[in-house]
């Protein structure tokens, strides 16, 4: 949940003409373009457009099955499917996306943030992140019998027993965030046979095969200092934790110029990558940082780290973190 919205701020972000202003070693001033909100939603939107696959299939065939790009299977049952409370005949069309790497999961804006019991929010560590929407002429659909996927560990590293079945919730200010889901199986919604993890989804839209990061060390709340002219409406900050592929953490809340992760779930010597993305003219722009995190650390941004990448360069460069 990002906090500190006023009225002032939202209408300082989406004008159409922003710059910042910051001092060079001679102190001259240097005017920096800031994107506004829109421009960088759209940046997101983008990229998640670019992650998304399309299939179609005849309602009246019943069970069908689908594989992705990367492998994954999708059964379907298309009698089980409803519009307003009617059966559904004809042509269907299907929406879906996969993400498995921090890259795409940064530049869409789906990080793997688990909400925990207290009802904070944690690392998670992904076996895949996945969005499945059925739509006809436009119109979602309902379904009422389970979406199976069959997904390949290997993709992200082989088998592990701990992963469960986990539903996106996304909030008022688009920040999304991860609920265990209702066990239906008996094994968490998800179990791994044969290199395989097959998940049974009870509904359309986001779902992730996730366990929780674990690391036993002392935890801590972090802060994070942007270069001016950037908050929560026109950029965002990620911690990707090294040694870890397929997880990618989230500062989701911003307050006094700082954003942060507020729970204090950060591990005290934890080696990681601070990575700030905004706009850019169509473009990213970036800065990574590489941290160990101390306890109550803050950790400054400057605008003079920062390059500009294409979608495609930012995912490899941030695929290619330790």
């Amino acid at each position: 949940m990002k906090t500190i919205k006023n009225i002032f701020a939202i209408a300082l972000i989406t004008s159409t003409a922003l710059t910042s202003c910051r001092t060079s070693d001679d102190s001259d001033p240097i005017f920096v373009d800031v994107p506004t909100a829109t421009e960088f939603a759209a940046l997101m939107d983008n990229a998640l457009e670019d992650q998304t696959q399309n299939f179609q299939f005849n309602a009246e065939d019943g069970g069908v099955t689908f594989t992705s790009q990367n492998g994954v299977s999708i059964f379907i049952n298309g009698s089980c499917l409803t519009l307003n409370g009617d059966p559904v005949t004809g042509n269907v069309d299907l929406e879906y996306v996969e993400l498995f790497e921090k890259g795409n999961m940064l530049t869409t804006d789906k990080p793997t943030m688990g909400i925990t019991p207290s009802g904070d929010k944690a690392l998670l560590i992904s076996g895949g992140e996945f969005f499945i929407n059925a739509t006809q002429n436009g119109q979602d659909l309902d379904i009422n019998c389970s979406v199976q996927l069959g997904v390949p560990a290997a993709l992200t590293g082989g088998p592990d027993n701990d992963m469960t079945l986990w539903t996106g919730e996304i909030d008022a200010d688009g920040d999304l965030a991860w609920r265990e889901a209702d066990d239906a199986t008996g094994q968490g919604g998800v179990f791994a046979e044969g290199g395989v993890y097959y998940a049974f989804l009870q509904d359309f839209g986001w779902s992730n095969v996730d366990r929780f990061y674990n690391d036993p060390r002392p935890k801590t709340t972090i802060l994070i200092d942007v270069p001016e002219g950037y908050d929560f409406l026109n950029s965002n900050v990620f911690l990707s934790y090294d040694g870890e592929d397929t997880g990618l953490a989230a500062m989701d809340t911003y307050e006094n110029g700082l954003f942060s992760e507020h729970y204090g779930q950060i591990p005290i010597g934890l080696e990681c990558h601070v990575i700030f993305v905004t706009e850019d003219d169509g473009n990213w722009r970036y800065a990574i940082k590489a941290v160990t995190i101390a306890a109550n650390d803050v950790i400054t941004i400057s605008q003079g780290e920062t390059a500009v990448a294409t979608e495609a360069q930012l995912t490899q460069i941030i695929n290619d973190l330790p």
